[in-house]
């Protein structure tokens, strides 16, 4: 019997998971790294402790499996998309840590392009001019890093994307590339020509020497190659974090949603094979390329999410584990009149306010931790309705219900208040770590591990559907409140 290895690298951890033919997991590893501060607003990782965490989770994985490398049809990477990575391709030695898509240092240059290039850009990419996305950090590193532009420009360094630093690492420098759902993160990736444009390459002032090959999501990109528990296995699955949990839901047809409770929220919609051009501010980004086919998402991105749940750990220090807000948040009837609004690093979509910041309102003598806590959680679903809201009009599909996964869902008070403030169902799958999964369906679908997306539906099982309990004269008050809380937020 052959397994598929999925290595799922998130913004807070690494982890490694092996699935079984009937998708279910048969081990699991997962290691915590260290998030950088250097000052407010920018956030690094260390490249290197990310390569060190997840090749240690992959042999951990394999370890508690009881499996060697020949047991392991292959291998499916997924990441944390616009995370910005260069390195010395000769000493694989990176110049700098990398920049996360959390990071705001380049607001100001995001500012001065978007007065110049706002529409063009958004035509070529689907994205709206921002920090969050690869291209400013990448103009950053090769502009403040003494040297970098230099040996850039004489080909001597390499960028990439989690995912491309971690297949260079795993190839021992053989292979430098990105699939196309993660280059179309960047901003430097042209969506309907499905190449690297000139034009953008011009705009950031990126040499083109530096860029990864751009390959499709499902394909044998090689095999490992360094000397260790891994060696051989074959890579043939990659994809961007929330495209690849878009496919571990299954969501194969046209107008099929999910919503991933992360570090961030991020909502997908399968919108086919045609680009849509969103009208309310959400991005159109590349879904995967699979059999030579390439199909799209409309994507609304929440740059804080569950990362609240850890700043009242972290910060406040009111609970001492995540899994402790539920139980805070229900020791309280409602949220008391309290409104979290967490933009800690701006807000996302449908807003792209780069100068918002947190805020929390309808605070009162009576305010206590667990009406925080609660009006943290509810922030989460609050921000996923102004998502749907967006989505409903762009796409002209009235959502029937939401497919949920990511750590956040194993908290059922917040999904059945996420059911009553959206007024549809919400289905969390049986499988949460659908992240994971959709990166091993496309390695395994590569390989002939799996042989068709009919197969793979199979799979897929309900753990648990919420129906809304809420009136919807209720959810549209508490809904309204909310937005009255993003507009101060924004001020």
């Amino acid at each position: 019997m052959s397994y598929i290895l999925a290595l799922d690298q998130g913004t807070t951890s690494s982890r490694a998971i092996i699935f079984n033919q009937d998708s279910q997991i048969i081990s699991i590893a997962q290691k915590e790294h260290t998030q950088i501060f250097p000052r407010s607003g920018w956030v690094e990782h260390n490249p290197l402790e990310i390569w060190e965490t997840q090749l240690g989770t992959a042999i951990e994985a394999l370890q508690k499996a009881k499996l060697s490398a020949p047991e392991i049809a292959a291998i499916g990477i997924t990441n944390q998309r616009e995370t910005t990575i260069v390195w010395n391709k000769r000493t694989g030695e990176p110049v700098y840590n990398a920049i996360v898509w959390q990071d705001r240092r380049t607001s100001g240059l995001c500012d001065e392009i978007r007065a110049r290039f706002a529409g063009s850009i958004r035509e070529k990419t689907g994205l709206e001019v921002d920090a969050y996305f690869s291209a400013s950090k990448l103009n950053w590193i090769l502009e403040n890093v003494e040297g970098a532009r230099k040996q850039a420009e004489n080909g001597e360094l390499l960028f990439g994307t989690v995912d491309s630093w971690l297949i260079w690492k795993l190839t021992n420098g053989t292979k430098h590339l990105t699939d196309v759902s993660n280059a179309s993160r960047t901003m430097l990736f042209n969506i309907n020509s499905l190449e690297w444009d000139e034009k953008l390459l011009e705009i950031f002032k990126i040499p083109r020497e530096i860029l990864p090959q751009v390959t499709s999501s499902s394909e044998i990109f090689g095999e490992v190659k360094i000397s260790n528990e891994l060696k051989g296995i074959k890579i043939a699955g990659n994809a961007g974090d929330q495209q690849a949990a878009l496919f571990g839901q299954l969501c194969f047809e046209k107008g099929l949603s999910k919503n991933t409770y992360g570090t961030g929220c991020f909502m997908l919609q399968n919108i086919g094979t045609q680009n849509l051009k969103s009208e309310n501010k959400l991005l159109t980004t590349i879904a995967w390329q699979l059999d030579g086919k390439t199909e799209y998402a409309l994507e609304g991105s929440v740059f804080i999410g569950g990362a609240v749940i850890q700043w009242l750990r972290d910060s406040l220090e009111i609970i001492k584990d995540s899994k402790d807000v539920e139980d805070l948040a229900n020791s309280v009837p409602d949220n008391g009149g309290v409104y979290f609004v967490p933009a800690f690093a701006g807000l996302g979509a449908p807003h792209w306010n780069q100068d918002a910041r947190g805020i929390i309102v309808g605070l009162t003598r009576g305010t206590g931790k667990a009406h925080i806590a609660r009006a943290a959680v509810e922030s989460i679903c609050y921000q996923t309705a102004d998502l749907i809201e967006a989505m409903e009009a762009d796409a002209k599909i009235e959502l029937r219900e939401l497919r949920v996964d990511g750590g956040a869902t194993r908290n059922d008070s917040l999904l059945q208040f996420q059911s009553d403030i959206l007024q549809i169902p919400v289905v969390r799958s049986k499988i949460t770590e659908t992240t994971a999964l959709g990166a091993a369906y496309l390695a395994g679908l590569a390989v002939g591990f799996w042989k068709s997306r009919e197969e793979l539906r199979r799979h897929w099982q309900i753990d648990k559907k919420f129906e809304p309990k809420m009136s919807p004269a209720k959810a549209e008050e508490l809904k309204a409140n909310w937005k009255k809380a993003v507009k101060k937020a924004m001020l």
